[in-house]
């Protein structure tokens, strides 16, 4: 029997954090047929059950090299999955990593998890968001000023307190789903579940049904907006409704 060969659709490359594991198995979720994933890791710290501020605003710079290594391969699109490592540094931050990225990778089109959350905000037009994230305080700030910066409101933000990567990766749907439904306000226009370390996509459409509003992940958005890039319009159905946009 001839069989078509993997990835005839589209090939997505992902430089991902290496003492994290939930995005790679969420993106095989979501995947349409003929559609496949390749990734890098970098490392967003030596102790990795410790990260800090610092690890994450200088995590960028070790993603622009690993997309140079991604591009041996023939990929449609490349994402930069971290949440925090692309938004920390300010606006305008994710759009230079773009750049960096894209020089190395021979013109790949490119794409970091905040450039993708911000597409998907405005894909639905809301600019009052609640965000739920599992960081420690520091990270949030940054994260209320990246999107306040950027134009939008935010209504209100709550953090797990965690600076454990493995502890993030291992937290419950059950956990997430409460988190989110804890940050949501009633001026939210939408729901941001930060964090690529956390499982998030098998929860969003119960979420979207529960608070009666879009709720976005950082991994769901990734995914979308490499979709995008690589030119590929898929119906993809049970993970939220920004894929029906």
């Amino acid at each position: 029997m001839n069989q078509l060969p993997y990835g005839w659709r589209g090939q997505l490359g992902l430089i991902y954090i290496a003492s994290a594991w939930s995005m790679e198995a969420e993106y095989a979720d979501m995947a349409p047929p003929g559609v496949t994933t390749h990734t890098t890791r970098v490392a967003l710290s030596d102790d990795p059950t410790n990260f800090s501020l610092n690890d994450v605003c200088t995590v960028g710079e070790d993603a622009v090299k690993a997309a140079k290594l991604l591009a041996q391969a023939p990929l449609d699109a490349i994402a930069f999955g971290c949440t925090s490592g692309s938004f920390t540094n300010g606006v305008g931050y994710d759009q230079q990593l773009i750049r960096q990225m894209e020089a190395l990778a021979n013109g790949i089109p490119c794409t970091t998890t905040i450039t993708a959350v911000l597409k998907a905000l405005q894909a639905f037009n809301m600019r009052k968001i609640a965000i739920a994230t599992p960081y420690e305080e520091a990270i949030n700030n940054r994260a209320v000023n990246f999107f306040e910066d950027s134009g939008f409101s935010v209504e209100n933000m709550l953090g797990l307190g965690m600076a454990n990567d493995y502890d993030i990766s291992h937290q419950s749907i059950e956990t997430v789903y409460r988190l989110a439904k804890q940050a949501d306000t009633k001026d939210a226009e939408a729901v941001f579940i930060a964090c690529t370390g956390l499982t998030t996509v098998r929860v969003l459409e119960v979420l979207e049904a529960d608070l009666g509003k879009p709720v976005i992940s950082a991994n769901q958005a990734t995914f979308w907006h490499s979709l995008q890039l690589a030119g590929i319009k898929a119906d993809i159905r049970g993970f939220g409704s920004l894929f029906q946009l």
